[in-house]
């Protein structure tokens, strides 16, 4: 049976991401990049077991129970956009997927952005659960107990937390257990999941917002220096307040911030956090609330970088009364199974506004310089364009 059963089995910001694209810039065109951070050597046939499941995904249609829980659950995307995806079929002729002569393994999804963004978190899944079955590699005994343990300390440390793992989890099994231990174990702060399947499958919260290429894509149209500026403009102009939570570090924080107008600071609820120094970011976020002449009390901050329970916990504490938080932990759960978990990502590598146009690279920087992706060139003039210091 095919690992991927259900068009739902994504993050939530693969559907919130997609109908920006589709309403905004229908006729853009995306270069996504598999990159495997650790640099694994992946065993040989790989690439067709990868291949044959990834051709079994133009099998899935969005069923009406689905599409109803979509309608119901997450009302910011329109019914034009919910019969999109009743006719929407995975085409694997949009992917390219190799093995090179050391081992790596090479991914590229190239096609509408409207609709090859919606491969990036099904293929990471893939990857990972192919990775260690073909390894022979299963979770160790106490797997189970591990994730119950962490879901009791969320729950007495009131420690409010999503769960973001589909991305990197060990397999769709654990991260299915994984989800119902956090409902069973910490009901009262287990505030949702990312993957938009299992809160079908479980009624819970569906949590998640734009990711780091909605930005980068805004980089490559209209600049590095208005790229943070029209992002959070555009996305305002599809969403009309929902989905407020946007993302700080694509071209570093700091930049951010010098972006981040009174009016964005009023209409966005939460700042997300996803690298570099957390307790740097809480000072930075504050002052600069202040600095707007807004209260941070009344704002988030989300936290989801690396985060295991015990860091998100001394997070909470640092955040005290000052700013309020919430945290999206992913590989800590769903793939705490003894085996190394997978350090892999899926990117925004170039984009066109129309087919017939010349392609433009795209870059994410970070907060954490081992997170930069992009070709070099590229980089450098990003990090030239905002005066972003590359030798410390």
């Amino acid at each position: 049976m095919p690992i991927i059963n259900s068009l739902l089995d994504t993050d939530l910001y693969k559907f919130t991401t997609g109908y920006a694209y589709a309403k905004l810039f229908p006729y853009a065109f995306g270069h996504f990049k598999f990159i495997d951070r650790n640099n694994r050597v992946y065993p040989k046939g790989f690439d067709s077991l990868l291949r044959r499941e990834v051709e079994a995904m133009s099998q899935i249609v969005l069923s009406e129970e689905e599409a109803t829980f979509i309608s119901s659950r997450m009302p910011y995307i329109p019914p034009t956009h919910i019969d999109m995806l009743r006719g929407f079929r995975f085409n694997a002729e949009e992917l390219s997927i190799r093995l090179d002569k050391e081992g790596h393994l090479e991914i590229d999804a190239i096609g509408p952005l409207y609709r090859v963004t919606l491969w990036e978190t099904p293929i990471l899944a893939l990857v990972s659960q192919l990775y260690y079955e073909q390894l022979g590699i299963e979770p160790d005994t106490e797997t189970r107990n591990r994730a119950i343990e962490k879901a009791k300390k969320l729950e007495v440390e009131h420690l409010d937390f999503s769960l973001f793992g589909m991305r990197r989890r060990f397999s769709y099994e654990v991260e299915d257990e994984v989800t119902r231990i956090m409902k069973e174990y910490a009901p009262n702060h287990f505030f949702g999941t990312s993957n938009v399947h299992f809160a079908h499958k479980y009624g819970l919260n569906v949590s998640g917002t734009h990711p780091h290429e909605w930005i980068q894509f805004h980089g490559a149209t209209y600049g590095y220096k208005m790229a943070n500026y029209m992002a959070m403009e555009n996305w305002i102009n599809v969403y009309d307040g929902d989905l407020g939570t946007v993302l700080t570090d694509t071209y570093t924080t700091d930049v951010f911030l010098s972006n981040f107008s009174k009016k964005h600071a009023l209409l966005y609820t939460s700042l997300r956090h996803d690298s570099g120094d957390p307790f740097q970011f809480v000072e930075k976020a504050i002052a600069r609330y202040k600095e707007l002449r807004v209260d941070p009390k009344i704002k988030y901050i989300i936290f989801s970088d690396g985060l295991n329970v015990d860091r998100a916990v001394e997070i909470k504490n640092y955040c005290a009364d000052r700013i309020r938080c919430s945290f999206g932990i992913g590989t800590n759960l769903t793939n705490d199974t003894g085996a190394e978990p997978s350090n892999i990502v899926m990117k925004l590598w170039r984009c066109k506004m129309t087919e017939k146009e010349p392609w433009r690279q795209c870059v994410k920087l970070s907060d954490a310089k081992g997170k930069y992706t992009g070709e070099g060139s590229e980089i450098d003039l990003a990090c030239r364009t905002l005066d972003i210091n590359t030798k410390d």
